[in-house]
This record gives C-alpha cells, structure tokens and sequence, in this order.
C-alpha cells in the first residue's frame, strides 16, 4: 500500500458520503478526487479482480442489469456500476467504494457498464476477462464523430484486454469486423429473424461494406443496419452465432418472449421489458452468461426477473397512472421507441424532454433523423404530445415538420408542472428524455412520489 492510494481511496470514500448526505448522487466527482490524488488508483484497485466489462452506443445499461441478475442467482461475489457512471471517474469512483484504504478490493468479481470512447482508457488499468460489445451506431456527433471512430475505440479497448474473451453483435457488420483484428476468443450473439411487424424507416449508419464499400444485401432486417448482411462482391456476411433468437413468440406492453438458442439447446424465454432492442440486450446477456459458465436455466430465468436500470424502460406508478421513462440519444435508439409505440395498441400520452447539455449532445440535429413522420400513422393511438428541456421549441418544430396536428402538440417546460399533469392521465404515459433530462424527471419522482434514487 502506498500513502497516495489511501488518501486516493480516502478522499474518495469521503467525498462520496458527503455528496449523498447532501443528496447528490455522488458517481463521477470522487472518482476525479481519486484521479486528481493517484492517476494510476484504478490500476492498483482493479488488481486481482475478475471484470466484466459491458460497452457500445446502445443497450450497455440494460444488458448490464439483466447480467447482474444472472450473476446474483449464480451466487457471485461482484460488485457493479448501477447509476451508470461508465467514464474513467465513475469507474474508479465503484472500484474505490469497494475497496478498503488500502486498495485491496473486497469482491472477487466486477461487472463494468463502460462508455465506449472511455473503454480505450479504462482497458489500460483493468484486466477484462469478458467482454460485451452491444452495438455501434451514430451518436452524439460533437463528441464520437463518426461511427468509424467509434469502432476504433472500442477495438482499441479489445486489443488492450489480451485475457478477455469478447462477446460481437454479429448482426452488426460494424462490430463483426473487428473479429479479423484481435486474437481474443469470439462469441458471436444474434437475432435470426425479424422483430418488428411494422419498422420506422431508418437512415442506415452502414449502408456499403466496410471491407470493399459495395452495398450490402439483407435476407431480413432487425432495426437499423442490423440484420442478415451479406456483401455481393468480396463475400463478407453475417457470421454463424453460437446464442440467437430464432423467433419472437409473443411481444407486449411489457415484455416480449422468445425462442432462443444457447449453444444449441433451445429454451422459450420471457424478457421483463418491451421493445425490440431488449431482445438484443437479453441475447447479450446470454451470451456473457455462456462465457461465464453461467447455467442456460439461470439465465433464462434472470431475463424475466432482473430489474431495469434507471430510465431504461423504467416504470413508475402513480395515482394509477403507469408512466414509462425510455433514455433517448440517438437516432438508432430513438427510432427503435417509436417502433415500439407503433406496435403498442393502448392509446397514450407522448412526451419528449430534449436537452442539449454536455452529456446529452449539444449538436441535436439528430431529432431530424428519426422517423417521427411514423406517428401520424397511429395519431388515433396518442392523445397528445407534450414536449419540455431546454431545447423543447426545436422538438416542437420538429413534430411540426413531421405533419402532427399543432393542436396535439403542448409545449411545457416546466417539469413539475409536467410530471403533476402526467399523474392525472387516464391513459398510459411514454417519455422519452435524453440523459439530463432523465436525471431531472427522475429526481422529481423521486422527492415528490417516493421512488428509490437513480444510483439505488
């Protein structure tokens, strides 16, 4: 033990107390006090610990949530990131709580939900034995810039895991393609079969083949460029999978069960949350759970029971009124709701809180990507939409230009007043915030109806 770890692990232990008596969430600020003190403290905290590491554009909160419940019904001694602080500081600040002053960690296990252009840094200080890569789609182009960027951080974060064995999306060409550039051991998940009976349409994030630009051919598309991709001149498809999806049996407001495939033996599964991109997340799951030694019935049984991370699908319950919370950031994510909505039968109330701080995006351009033009297709299905944050006359714009009747649209910046409106509905609530939004809303719900904080 050094003096400057324990006074990094100190600091940071100290900080984090204070923050939370003061009621702050406290995730990223001891981790950059622990920084400040020891640079290298993750390196010496993550020592000797057994990490899984869950990265991606979409779908790292979630898959993180159901693998944690995988790993609480195998009786695993771990600790992980709930409040979704994956940068560099909230990494640390997780390692550092679960740590004694003296650096040594108290758990055997940790499972990591890590922001994919951190994963580069953070692979530097912790030895991955797993690791999940969701996807890659555009998002937040003032901060990753292209998709090819981004591939290249997360690819950069493989090649400094030599001891991981690496869980790729072989729907998404993107991701498969970095299969030809490390020596890791490869578990390739995937969907076999379409997932959605009416799709938005979707501006493709990779149209041409990223080995010889020609276009590529589909045999079935799940949402996005994901699907059964095969290129007709050098020949670079979809790979085999050894954990897929082979037919969605049932989908509804609130879940969606499926015939899956776990290293051939097949299982009907119910996953406890809606929408098409759960179902990704729950093969996922699988897949890290094959990886884990993690028995195929424990898995199957965690997707029906784990519980959703904070504004991923989150439901709330007031006065009788079930409000959901779905963290939008992109046009991929975003348009993949409106699928959902567009495949939901009970009329609802939509709401939007678009803000454009850092942690959002401050380039919002993307809300002219997705497919909003779809709702007028199931305008009988929505009572109104309302839209708030700090940039919620640009929503409003942007619902105009998508052809839905100005007197649907209400425009109400206020987030009590909205939230206390919400409460009152009759019919079922969908909001759809980006990240600090989220953060807002959700601390209302919390101070004023008794929900657990988000890092609980």
């Amino acid at each position: 033990m050094s003096i400057r770890t324990f006074l990094s692990v100190t600091s940071c232990k100290l900080s984090r107390f204070i923050l939370r008596k003061l009621g702050k969430g406290g995730t990223n600020v001891p981790g950059r006090v622990a920084l400040a003190i020891d640079p290298h403290v993750l390196g010496k905290l993550a020592k000797g610990v057994t990490t899984i590491i869950v990265t991606g554009t979409n779908g790292k909160t979630t898959t993180s949530r159901m693998i944690e419940r995988s790993l609480e019904e195998s009786g695993y001694r771990f600790f992980a990131n709930k409040s979704g602080a994956n940068m560099l500081s909230g990494i640390t600040a997780e390692f550092a709580m679960h740590s004694g002053l003296g650096g040594k960690n108290k758990y055997p296990y940790a499972l990591i939900e890590c922001d994919e252009a951190a994963f580069k840094t953070v692979s530097k200080y912790v030895d991955a034995k797993c690791v999940v890569v969701t996807n890659v789609f555009r998002d937040q182009l003032d901060r990753y810039g292209e998709v090819t960027h981004t591939l290249n951080s997360i690819l950069t974060g493989i090649k400094n895991s030599p001891n991981a064995v690496v869980c790729i999306n072989a729907d998404d060409s993107l991701s498969v393609s970095m299969k030809d550039e490390i020596p890791n051991k490869v578990v390739f998940y995937g969907v076999e079969t379409e997932i959605y009976k009416n799709r938005v349409e979707e501006v493709s994030d990779a149209p041409y083949c990223i080995k010889c630009k020609t276009e590529y051919v589909y045999d079935y598309v799940t949402y996005g460029h994901l699907g059964g991709f095969r290129c007709p001149n050098c020949g670079y498809h979809r790979p085999q999978t050894e954990v897929s999806v082979e037919k969605v049996l049932e989908s509804t407001p609130d879940s969606s069960t499926i015939l899956l495939n776990l290293n051939g033996s097949e299982y009907q599964a119910t996953i406890n949350l809606p929408g098409g991109y759960n179902i990704y997340n729950a093969t996922a799951t699988a897949a890290a759970g094959y990886v884990l030694g993690i028995k195929n019935e424990t898995i199957i049984d965690a997707l029906s029971s784990f519980e959703c991370g904070f504004g991923r699908m989150e439901k709330f319950t007031v006065n009788g009124t079930d409000i959901r919370m779905i963290l939008i950031k992109n046009p991929a994510g975003c348009n993949q709701v409106l699928n959902f909505l567009s495949n939901n039968t009970t009329p609802s109330l939509f709401v939007v809180a678009l803000n454009d701080r850092f942690a959002d995006g401050t380039d919002i351009s993307w809300i002219w990507d997705v497919d909003f033009e779809k709702l007028n297709q199931i305008s009988d299905k929505l009572t109104e939409i309302w839209v708030t944050g700090r940039r919620a006359d640009d929503m409003a714009m942007r619902f105009k230009y998508a052809g839905i009747p100005v007197n649907k649209i209400k425009v109400m910046k206020d987030y009590e007043q909205l939230i206390d409106a919400a409460t009152k509905q009759q019919a079922p609530v969908y909001m759809m915030p980006t990240y600090t939004a989220m953060l807002d809303i959700r601390e209302i719900f919390s101070k004023n109806y008794g929900f657990k904080e988000f890092w609980e």
